[in-house]
Order: structure tokens, then sequence, then C-alpha cells
């Protein structure tokens, strides 16, 4: 059964976007919703809801692939990668995105050294972040990363992830399954506890809206 989009739109823009949704989020919404209709419409509705929250913070709430921000300092470099510069360092470092890149994912997920710029060219991209080569090799962008800004390449790559375990191993049937729903221990299908609580009450927003939407189609 198609999920009411006129109610979907209305609930989350009233418990998520003080009551109104901008056009490039609600065109984000629909796709995800369109790709979820298309391929997993008997899946279960909590998945759609965490898939949708995952996004909604991954993305700053634009609901639009976006790339990865490094535009660190020097103070913010020394507190986000401590082991990874030292002092003198961060301030060369210090607004110069690619350099970043390429020493805070050199020689991890599945990226070369420093000095072979993986770390630039498989920085984090999409709707939610993929970042290194071994996880674009996963989604067949290793040759062309910059597809994971294309909405349907993101889309997919974000549910698809999301169902199969592509991140870090864990998976939506984890954490919903049955009579089973852990809306927080469910963050470490994408990385760890972060923000943990705050993606959870997203999610249950979202899972009110298709719900209850649904409800009422019937």
């Amino acid at each position: 059964m198609p999920i009411n989009r006129s109610f979907f739109g209305e609930h989350v823009a009233d418990t998520l976007y003080s009551g109104h949704m901008p056009s490039a989020p609600l065109e984000g919404h629909h796709a995800v919703l369109d790709y979820w209709e298309a391929n997993h419409s008997d899946k279960d509705d909590r998945w759609l809801a965490y898939i949708l929250a995952t996004a909604y913070h991954e993305t700053g709430h634009a609901l639009q692939p976006v790339e990865e921000n490094l535009h660190y300092g020097a103070e913010r470099l020394l507190a986000v990668f401590p082991r990874r510069f030292t002092p003198h360092e961060a301030r060369s470092f210090a607004g110069r995105p690619e350099m970043i890149a390429n020493r805070v994912y050199a020689s991890r997920l599945g990226n070369g050294d420093e000095a072979g710029g993986d770390g630039w060219r498989f920085r984090g991209r999409g709707l939610v972040q993929i970042t290194g080569r071994s996880n674009y090799e996963k989604f067949g962008l290793a040759k062309e990363p910059n597809d994971a800004l294309d909405r349907a390449t993101a889309v997919r790559i974000l549910v698809e992830g999301m169902i199969d375990g592509a991140y870090t191993g864990r998976r939506l049937d984890d954490y919903f399954d049955g009579d089973e729903a852990d809306w927080v221990n469910a963050r470490k299908i994408i990385n760890a506890l972060d923000r943990a609580r705050d993606i959870a009450g997203y999610a249950r927003r979202y899972y009110a809206a298709i719900s209850y939407t649904r409800a009422e189609a019937a």
C-alpha cells in the first residue's frame, strides 16, 4: 500500500522542520520513499523510518547528497584527529582539505598511503558518508567516486547499505525484527553510538508518520 505522501510530508514538516519543509528536503524525502516503495515496500516500516532518520542527520537535515567537509582549522584538527597531527603539523594543514583527507584516511579503509591521494579521492560523499576505497568498491563506485553524489545512486547506497550491513557489518534486521525495536543501538549500523539518541528520536517521528498514514489510508 502506498504511503500517504501528503500526511507524511505534513507530519515530518511539523515535527522535524518547524512547520515548513523546504523544497530540497521535500524532494529528497520523495526520492527515498520512491525507491523504498519500488524495491522494499514489503519490509518493516521501522527500517524505512531509521533510514530516513540517518539521512536527515548525516545531511544536516537537507536530504540531499553531500560531500564531507574537511575545512578544519588547527585547533579542530587536534581535537578530531589527535593521533594524526602534531601541533606544528596541524597549523600547516589547517584550511587545506585535500591534504587533510590524504593524511587522516591514509592506509586504512582500503586506501593507499598518504602520497597516493586516495584519502581525498575517496572522501565521504552521499546521503550517508561512504568513505575509503573499499567502501566505494562495495557499491561499484571506485572508478567514479563522484557518482556517490548522484541522488538516485546515493539513495540506493543509503537503503541497500543499511539493509545489507555494508557499513559496519550491522544490519537493520539486527535491531528491528518482530517485537524487537532498538532505536538507539541501531546507530551501530553506521558508526558506534555517535548522536544515537538524537537519531532515535528522529526515527520515531518518521515512524509515527509512516505507520499513521498507512492506518489512515486503510
